[in-house]
This record gives C-alpha cells, structure tokens and sequence, in this order.
C-alpha cells in the first residue's frame, strides 16, 4: 500500500486520550488521519494530545467527551464525527474497564459497568457507525484481550466481557460484509494496570511469556495499523499481541 493510503481518512476512536489509545491516536494521525477522539474523565490528557497532534497538523483532531453506558451518547458520537468530518472510514472499540470482581463478591453494578464499558458499547458504535462505514467501505477494530479466551482468575465479569468481544468481532465481521471489515487486536501485557501490581507479580507474568518481556503500545499501534491499512483480505480474526503467552497460559 502507498504510504499515503489513510491520507484525509477519518477515525473515531474511543478512550483515545490516553495509554494505548493515545498511541495509537498519534500513529494514525502520522499516516495522514483525521481524527476524532472520544474521551470520558481524562480532558487533561485528551486536550494535550489534541495540541500534540495540532503542531503536526492544523484543525484534524476532534475531541467529544462522553458516557459509553449511554446508548444516546454513543450514537452522538458517530453524529459528531460526520458532523465535523462529513465521512467515517475507521471504528476503533479501545475504551474498556478493567478491575477484579472475584466471585463471592461481585456486584450487578460492577456487571453492568464491565459489560457495559467492553462490550454494549462497541456494539451501539458499531450500529450507529455502520451506514457510514458501509459508503467508505471502511473497517472497525476491537480491543480483546488474550484473558477473553482464557479467563484471568479473580476478574470473571471482565474475561466474560472480552470472551464477549471476541464474540462481537466475528458477528460484525458477517454482519457488515462485503463493504465493511472487521478484527480485533488481543493484547498481553502491554502496559501495566494503573492499580497497584508488585514486582513479583509482574516478573511471573512476564517469565510466563515465550518472548520473556513486556510489549509496548507501539506494538498494539502497529498490530492496527497493519489491520487498517494492509489486511484487506482479512476480517472476523483477532489478533493476539502478547509475546505468545495466549500459547502457554
């Protein structure tokens, strides 16, 4: 593909403002993207990297602040997009919650929260977005998790959740073809969780790891980036990024 493929494109994409999502926010908008950047509590964040992007490039990045578990505000961010940008090429689903919920005590709030976050909301985006993707012949991306197919002890709801998405991703992708393709990116450990996780923790998971270390957000960047731009024979298929730890978990 040339390397201006995603040139005066647009993306919306959710949780952007910050970690992973921020990441991938600045590599699309290098590839030529214009860009619209959904966050919820982090303004601060979501403002510098909208100046960040500014210097690159004048008036190609939007903000919305919103709510995902309001199905009304999920669909005014795709209005805002068209509103702003008059096309959607790109859906990418990175918003998500992540916390424990052992068993004995998780609540339907936690439940609601989770499922809401991970997997209701990409798929009212993916609804209210489709016509729009479907006259671009554009492409949604998912974030899973290698924990959606095999559970992390201690987080039931979330790993329920991401089984969810990897679910989400395959129906999409039938349900929006020829026009629209669809995949998700599965990673490992990337960046670690903001809550506390000690040392050993973090050494036995890694140990556990064929590639023995972390990744980093530009792999995650480049895994959709490679999804977007060049696979466009591929759709319904997550990709894990995780040193190959989904092999051996």
């Amino acid at each position: 593909m040339p390397e201006n493929a995603l040139t005066d494109k647009v993306a919306l994409i959710t949780g952007g403002a910050r970690r992973i999502g921020a990441r991938v926010c600045d590599i699309l908008h290098e590839q030529g993207m214009r860009l619209v950047i959904h966050y919820h509590s982090s303004e601060g964040a979501a403002r510098a990297l909208q100046q960040k992007l500014h210097e690159r490039r004048p008036d190609t990045v939007l903000l919305v602040r919103g709510d995902l578990l309001s199905v009304a505000k999920i669909r005014n961010l795709v209005q805002e997009t068209i509103g702003a940008f008059r096309r959607l090429d790109l859906l990418i689903n990175n918003a998500s919650t992540f916390y424990p919920t052992p068993l004995e005590d998780a609540s339907e709030k936690q439940w609601e929260d989770l499922v809401g976050t991970n997997v209701k909301a990409p798929f009212f985006l993916a609804q209210a977005a489709a016509p729009h993707l479907r006259e671009t012949e554009g492409c949604i991306i998912n974030m899973a998790d290698i924990h959606g197919e095999r559970p992390l002890k201690n987080y039931p709801i979330y790993s329920t959740a991401k089984a969810g998405v990897v679910m989400l991703t395959k129906t999409l992708a039938r349900e929006l073809a020829p026009e629209v393709r669809v995949n998700a990116v599965a990673p490992g450990a990337i960046l670690w969780p903001e809550s506390d996780l000690d040392e050993l923790t973090k050494q036995r998971i890694i140990s556990r790891t064929p590639l023995k270390t972390s990744g980093d957000p530009d792999d995650i960047a480049r895994a959709i980036l490679f999804l977007v731009r060049d696979a466009g024979f591929i759709t319904g298929q997550v990709i894990p990024v995780c040193g190959g730890r989904s092999i051996v978990l």
